[in-house]
């Protein structure tokens, strides 16, 4: 109960210091400067005034998250797997993998919009190249850090190398598993603003919170933007609460540090 209890108050109580900095250091600059950053009043009544196309900025946004996200977890699943089959297979796709994911999506976003034009499409894409890779390297990695004694006893049962691989590995990779799913779901959100700055259409009202973020900062509505980067935020914390209640559901029964954590 205790630990419940505290687990609320300190974001809370951390929650209100940072609000009250924040209302220090723009009550401390001058009147010409305060648009550097805007008070929390300012940038709450900005959300107020503007939520109905924030909203639907981040309705977009998350269609082009979700459908990144969702294609990085299918591809993960299928290339972590042929990365455990040998260590002659990581060493051939590794370098390749990395090459993905040092190429900025600033770069990558132009190829994008010129293989499937600029919208929905690229951003998913984009932001399926930011999540794929935590996933699939925390995925393998679970895959092949099984207990040894265990993948003996497996073998000594004459089990097929599939029931092993859905039997004992896959189990074995589920915390792992979750661990990359966790960093994957922070960074969708933000590879999906990022793709929409550079590769969003507004056509058919289809613009993004990075498409909107633009907007705002082109019209010098500061408040509005810092708005729209807490609407990001938000949808950054739905994206990691659904993820962290899938682990509890998924761990909680057997995984030491979800029964740590219950007792």
């Amino acid at each position: 109960m205790l630990r419940t209890f505290l687990k609320i108050f300190l974001p809370a109580v951390t929650g209100a210091v940072v609000v009250a900095i924040w209302f220090g250091v723009n009550a401390g600059l001058s009147s010409d400067r305060r648009f550097l950053l805007p008070s929390p009043t300012a940038v709450l009544n900005a959300f107020i005034e503007h939520r109905a196309t924030l909203a639907h900025a981040a309705w977009n946004t998350s269609q082009g998250a979700l459908l990144g996200f969702g294609l990085a977890i299918a591809v993960s699943a299928l290339t972590s797997y042929l990365l455990s089959l040998s260590p002659l297979v990581r060493s051939s796709l590794y370098p390749f993998l990395m090459a993905l994911q040092l190429t900025p999506l600033p770069i990558l976003a132009p190829i994008c919009v010129i293989w499937v034009g600029a919208g929905l499409k690229s951003v998913a894409l984009l932001t399926f190249v930011i999540a794929f890779f935590p996933l699939v390297v925390n995925t393998t990695q679970g895959l092949i850090s099984t207990d040894r004694n265990l993948v003996e006893l497996f073998g000594l049962y004459r089990a097929s190398r599939w029931n092993q691989f859905m039997h004992l590995r896959v189990p074995a990779a589920l915390p792992y598993f979750f661990t990359g799913l966790r960093i994957a779901a922070t960074l969708a959100p933000i590879g999906a603003v990022v793709a929409d700055m550079n590769a969003g259409s507004s056509a058919g009202d289809g613009g993004g919170l990075g498409f909107q973020a633009v907007i705002f900062s082109s019209q010098a509505k500061y408040p509005a933007l810092f708005a729209t980067a807490a609407a990001t935020c938000i949808l950054g914390f739905i994206f990691n609460a659904v993820v962290l209640a899938l682990a509890w559901f998924a761990l909680h029964h057997w995984h030491d540090s979800y029964e740590r954590t219950d007792k």
